[in-house]
């Protein structure tokens, strides 16, 4: 194999790879017209120097039409209807996607779609965002009649404050840029990038606004690694029953280490009459007694038990208890109720099944 040579991504290639792509796209191109790496590099470096001072100019341009926008919304009982053509429609979907996703109900409709059938998914209780960067997208403006006589507010998101979007717009948010990335002015990438983060912006000063938490957003994201942090409890992952190695303070000690082998938690639970938690003995344990060279033929549970082993509530968040564990250096964690009552027991090897750590 080649020298490795890193990329921008996680992959990486060999210097023999990148030789043989040349050679491919030389073999397409005129004599004219040679790769030329550092004007590639160039083309890139201002590329990302144009979209980043769109971003900068952007800013002080959020004002009283901004602070209206996210009102209108708040007050709406409906959806976030947003709309947009083109690449517009691709930002208005990620832009949807985030609003849903912070609390804001919202879909995408595509104003195609939308002159066909598809208008019906607006109602008189939502709002529209319609996506536009030069606010004269033909099947925007065609279906914004229709808007008007259904009341539905339009919140314009446009580069031109004097086009036929923003005319018809109850409010309209600015999100012109100076100059697109591309070379030739005609890709849109500085006025994507633009509305794409206008609409983060305007996605984060609602969830600011509503108070959504954390916890909020977990909701809303049950599979991923959040959602299971923050949803998991501990009475969902826990042991309980016959699963839990049980013994009396007054169990042989031989007796104690049947029932520990039986049950596999690397630990015994020492509980009274009542089955209040009154101490544990470990794996652990075991070994130093051992390394000791002490006696244990004649010993009984409550002589080599801890009588304060650490202890979680069935309602506290299973990540919670892993925090616990971690602290307190231990693998199982007891599970009890307010009267000190054994409930069950949560060890590592659980939460690492259900994938909260």
């Amino acid at each position: 194999m080649g020298p490795i040579v890193e990329t921008a991504g996680a992959g990486r290639v060999t210097a023999g790879y990148i030789r043989a792509c040349q050679r491919r796209y030389t073999g397409r191109m005129t004599e004219s017209q040679p790769f030329d790496a550092a004007r590639a590099v160039s083309v890139a470096q201002r590329a990302l120097q144009i979209e980043a001072a769109a971003l900068t100019e952007l800013s002080p341009r959020l004002g009283e039409a901004f602070a209206a926008a996210v009102q209108v919304v708040l007050a709406c009982s409906g959806r976030v209807a947003v709309m947009g053509m083109g690449k517009s429609g691709h930002v208005g979907r990620k832009i949807a996607a985030t609003l849903a996703s912070t609390g804001t109900p919202s879909l995408f409709v595509h104003p195609a779609e939308a002159s066909h059938g598809d208008l019906g998914m607006v109602t008189a209780k939502d709002i529209v965002l319609a996506l536009s960067n030069s606010g004269e997208s033909d099947e925007l403006n065609a279906i914004l009649p229709v808007l008007k006589r259904l009341g539905v507010p339009v919140i314009a998101m446009t580069g031109r404050a004097d086009s036929s979007l923003a005319r018809h717009a109850t409010l309209v948010l600015d999100s012109a840029v100076a100059e697109e990335a591309c070379p030739l002015q005609l890709a849109p990438t500085a006025s994507t990038t633009a509305q794409m983060a206008l609409g983060d912006a305007l996605a984060m000063a609602l969830l600011d606004a509503r108070g959504f938490k954390a916890e909020d957003f977990a909701r809303s994201h049950p599979g991923g690694a959040l959602g299971r942090k923050l949803l998991t409890h501990v009475h969902d992952l826990m042991r309980s029953g016959e699963a839990l190695p049980r013994v009396a303070a007054d169990t042989p000690f031989t007796d104690m280490m049947r029932e520990m082998s039986a049950k596999a938690l690397g630990l015994a639970i020492v509980v009274d009459g009542g089955d209040r938690v009154q101490g544990v003995f470990t794996d652990g344990d075991l070994r130093r007694l051992v390394e000791k060279g002490q006696d244990l033929r004649n010993l009984r549970a409550a002589d080599v038990m801890h009588a304060r082993p650490r202890m979680v509530r069935a309602q506290a968040l299973a990540v919670d208890a892993a925090d616990l564990m971690e602290e307190a250096r231990i693998t199982v964690v007891l599970v009890v109720d307010e009267a000190g009552q054994l409930q069950g027991a949560l060890s590592i090897n659980d939460l690492m099944r259900a994938k909260v750590i």
